[in-house]
Order: structure tokens, then sequence, then C-alpha cells
């Protein structure tokens, strides 16, 4: 891909983590890094350039239409895209990255979408090279690369367990809150495109990898601990089961940690209602009107949003307690992740690796390395 125009192009750059993803990359890309801007409105386009105060190329591109999608992914190494909810507006971006062999990232939190993307787009991209890489920013980058390095603790060779503890404060866009009913409201067809992914995908050839959900009082951490159903789970499993630094049998459990018992109930009882919500349509296009898409948090707000994922990991009879934290974790954080993910695939030298695969698979320690450099800490807490 040395002949092509661009290194990066930004898709989405005219919604709200599109607009702070942008100003990351003005802000922080190498220098002579070659990026692009796209979006489907000229106007909001050249909007955004005239606020980062750079020489930023501008590309016009709509998610309805795949011809100019096919020419953004024609010119790019690596196009990385904010515009959701994928599983409505995100095929057609993917389609075009497959076939023309261009890197893609997003961040996407829909078990769908994925599982679907890899069903029709996986062959294709391993065919031409291209490096499909979903959920890039708060979904799922610390849990996967916080999972992965916690597991280089732990001795090799050996069945190895670790659980992942959510803590965080902050708000959310309107966008994700989109994508987040929608994803409710597709249940069914979730579990459906999960299950033909299972079939056609496999177990790894001599390994094990399973999931643990079992919620309860920990009486190491001194707190009750409920498994959260998010994709983060799904993608540290994933990154399990393509390597083999693993170990030979992995389990993960993925959870919330929480002190008062109440906070449990009235969170499940929370979710029970908005996905209760997201089934009725009338209901749900009002949930999305309270925060419409394109709106999020202030500066002030993100400033003072936080997050923390620990990590217990045992195994050959080494126990470890490793740690991710950073800022704002769905926005000011999310951004870093999504343009360091693009940066990464466009300009270091990597395993080599096609077709859908987590970060973990495609950029591990690599990417891990960006981001500490970035801001964000990967710490061993005890056990090292």
């Amino acid at each position: 891909m040395t002949d092509r125009e661009y290194d990066v192009v930004l898709f989405g750059a005219t919604g709200f983590t599109g607009g702070l993803t942008a100003e990351y990359l003005a802000a922080h890309a190498p220098a002579g890094t070659r990026w692009a801007i796209a979006g489907r409105s000229p106007e909001k386009l050249e909007a955004v350039r005239a606020r980062l105060g750079g020489d930023v190329a501008t590309l016009v591109a709509d998610a309805g239409d795949p011809a100019s999608l096919a020419r953004v992914a024609e010119s790019t190494k690596v196009v990385a895209t904010t515009v959701g909810p994928y599983i409505r507006y995100g095929e057609p971006l993917v389609a075009a990255c497959a076939a023309a062999g261009t890197d893609y990232v997003d961040l996407t939190g829909e078990p769908e979408f994925v599982d679907t993307m890899y069903l029709r787009h996986h062959e294709t991209a391993v065919a031409s090279g291209a490096r499909l890489v979903h959920a890039c920013g708060f979904d799922s980058i610390p849990h996967d690369l916080g999972a992965q390095f916690c597991v280089e603790q732990l001795p090799e060779g050996v069945p190895l367990r670790v659980r992942g503890f959510v803590a965080a404060g902050g708000l959310f866009s309107g966008g994700t809150f989109d994508s987040a009913t929608t994803a409710m409201a597709r249940a069914r067809q979730t579990f459906a495109a999960a299950r033909q992914r299972k079939e056609r995908e496999g177990r790894p050839s001599g390994r094990k990898v399973h999931g643990e959900t079992k919620p309860g009082y920990d009486k190491a951490l001194g707190k009750f601990v409920v498994p959260m159903p998010t994709i983060d789970p799904q993608i540290v499993l994933r990154s399990a089961a393509s390597l083999e630094r693993y170990g030979p049998d992995f389990t993960y459990g993925h959870y919330a940690a929480v002190k008062n018992p109440l906070m449990v109930v009235g969170g499940v009882a929370g979710i029970a209602a908005l996905v209760a919500a997201s089934q009725i349509p009338p209901l749900r296009r009002k949930l999305v009107e309270m925060r419409p898409p394109g709106t999020g948090p202030s500066e002030a707000q993100r400033a003072k949003a936080w997050f923390t994922v620990t990590f217990h990991g045992e195994g050959g009879g080494k126990n470890v307690v490793t740690k991710v934290s950073g800022g704002d974790p769905g926005y000011g954080e999310t951004a870093k992740m999504l343009a360091e993910s693009a940066l990464c695939l466009a300009l270091d030298e990597l395993t080599p690796t096609a077709g859908q695969v987590t970060t973990a698979t495609a950029m591990g320690a690599t990417l891990r390395e960006r981001l500490v450099r970035a801001g964000m800490r990967f710490e061993v807490v005890s056990g090292g």
C-alpha cells in the first residue's frame, strides 16, 4: 500500500466523537503523517478543517453511497470510523475496506455487528490482506490489552484464569446511547449472528478458552461482583483463542464490583427497564430524543471522568494483580485509542495478520506502548 495517497482517513469527523478524534490526530499524529477527514457534508467538513487549523484534506463520502466509500478505502492505508450505530450504517465501509485491502478500525460495542461482519467479510479481508479491527475505544481496548498485559505476567504453558473488574465515572454521548438502544432492540438477531459465527469459526485447535460468569460476593475483593453484559469479554476470549500465549486452558470473567448490594439491584433493574423500553419503537425514539446523536458531555464534564480496570490473574502457582487506568472513558480516551490504533496499523511494524482480528492479536504490545506514551497507565499492582 505504499502507493496510497493517505496513511489514515477518519470517517465521521463531523460528529461528536469523530471531532474529538480529529483534534487528537491534528495534535499528535507524527510529522509527515498523511491524513484526511471524510463525511457526507462538505460544509461541515470545512468547518472541522477550519477548527483544526491545519492543512488536513477533506473527502466527501456517504455511508449510503458504496461508490464513495470505495474511493475512500482505495485512497488510504487505514480507515477509522465513528459513524454508528454500526449495524445500521457500518457494513458498506467494512465491505469497501475488505475488498480494497485497507485496514479498518471502529468504535463499535455491538456484538451483532461484529459477528455479522465476520460472517460476511472476514474471508474477503483474509484474501486481500485487510485487517478489520473492531472495538477500538473503551469498548474494548482497556479490557483486551489489559487482559493480555496480565497474562504476560503469568507463567507460560499452563492453565490461566483472569478476571477483570471495571470501575468508571463519566457521561455518554447521544451517538453511544443510540447504538446501545439499537443493540438492545435486536437481541434475537444478536443471538442468531453469534450462533452462526460459532458454527463457522469453531474452537482453537488443542486449546480451551472459557468465559466465566459467577455473580456473588468476592471475599478477596470485599465486594459484590456482577458479570457485565458488554462486548468486552467476547473480544478478550477471541484474543485468547488466537494467541497461544494465553495457555492451553484460559478462563476470563468480566465484572463490575460494588460494595453495596442495593447498587447491584438498582443497576440490574435499570438495565432491564431500558431493554424493555428499547423493544417498543415509539419509546426507543423518545429515549434517543432525550440525548440525540451528535451531542455529548462538555469539556469540563469530560475532564472529571475516569476509568480503572483491575485484573486478577492466576496460574502455575502465581497470582498477579494488574491495572489499566485513564481519563474520560467514553470520549477523551476513546478518541485517543481510536486514533492511536489507526496510526499503529498505518505506521508501525507489526506481526502479519489479516481478516477480522482483535487489537491484542493485530497490535498487542506495540499499541499498548503507544497508549502509555499518550498517558494511559498499564501497571503491575502486585505479584509481578
